[in-house]
């Protein structure tokens, strides 16, 4: 199996949202890769620009980070094309890397745009740039741009950044420093296509969490009323979990619950709800160990949030 490192440069609307296409609110203007065999070692590079559609000016921000203008745009080949050369280009086996995981979301939405065929459903990738994070800080939540990635491993600047094939390339440099002995474990799935019905719903088992992908449901209170949702079960031994903190919204995309497994210890589960294209929701449930001040974090925080909903209703009720 080959790895896919891809990068992406994209345009929006220099208008805002009043010149915005809702199919497509993200263009891409040029698809950068890199290809890496099973040991690693970088055998082809691929770029190609493409001549926007849509969004034929460039957005201010855009603008600034980019090499090249819209002359140069102009000189680029339509979107379906450059794709259908691209797959071509990746082989029949492989699997995608990005530093992070917008890349893949908007390649699909102009896939999508130009009625190309899928990818194959459920879609895993690595999300190097969180597996930077955990093998750099052991923490997935502090991303790092590429750029500081570059400078602390102390790989050679010979191009700019912001040109996809270039990033493409210094992504490849990345991975190759990186740890790679657990690699197998550390996939992620994409969501930009979810289950649309309870048998390709999607569970995902690793060695340190669990992860869920439901169905979906036409409101948050109607998944939450799901007991395969609402039960949380350790990610090690399955058994089912009495809760020392009950489901709280901690956001409003997200809730948090922490059970104790007599086996396994602490164990946390987070749901974040993500809405689908017809105005419904799905869930990703993940479940995973934590340490005590971990524990700590979370009910402090359920306080925090309990404390401000009652200084809420008291200020309510003495407006009234």
């Amino acid at each position: 199996m080959n790895y896919i490192v891809m990068d992406l440069e994209w345009n929006q609307s220099a208008s805002g949202q009043s010149g915005e296409n809702p199919r497509l609110p993200f263009e891409v203007i040029e698809i950068g890769a890199a290809k890496l065999d099973c040991k690693f070692n970088i055998i082809d590079q691929y770029g190609s620009i493409i001549k926007p559609r849509v969004y034929r000016r460039l957005q201010s921000k855009i603008r600034e980070l980019l090499n090249y203008d819209e002359s140069f745009l102009r000189t680029g080949r339509p979107f379906d094309v450059v794709f259908r050369e691209f797959k071509k280009w990746c082989g029949d086996d492989y699997i995608f890397c990005t530093w992070g995981p917008l890349d893949l979301t908007y390649l699909q939405q102009n896939m999508d745009f130009y009625y190309l065929k899928n990818f194959a459903f459920p879609l895993k990738f690595y999300n190097l740039q969180e597996i930077y994070a955990l093998n750099h800080y052991n923490d997935k939540n502090q991303m790092p741009s590429l750029e500081k990635a570059v400078v602390e491993l102390h790989i050679p600047i010979v191009e700019p950044f912001h040109c996809a094939k270039n990033d493409a390339y210094y992504t490849a440099k990345v991975f190759q420093e990186m740890n790679r002995k657990k690699l197998s474990d550390m996939y992620s799935i994409d969501c930009y296509h979810y289950p649309t019905c309870e048998e390709e719903e999607i569970t995902s088992q690793h060695n340190n969490y669990s992860e869920y992908i439901t169905r979906t449901f036409k409101s948050k209170k109607e998944a939450m009323s799901d007991k395969n949702i609402s039960t949380l079960r350790c990610h090690k031994c399955n058994r089912k979990l009495a809760k020392k903190i009950r489901w709280f919204v901690n956001n409003p995309t997200t809730q948090i619950c922490v059970g104790k497994c007599w086996n396994h210890g602490l164990i946390c589960g987070k749901i974040r709800f993500k809405n689908t294209r017809d105005g419904n929701v799905f869930v990703v449930k993940t479940v995973e160990k934590i340490n005590k001040k971990e524990f700590e974090k979370i009910r402090n925080r359920q306080i925090e949030l309990r404390e401000k909903r009652k200084e809420k209703r008291h200020q309510k009720k003495n407006a009234s």
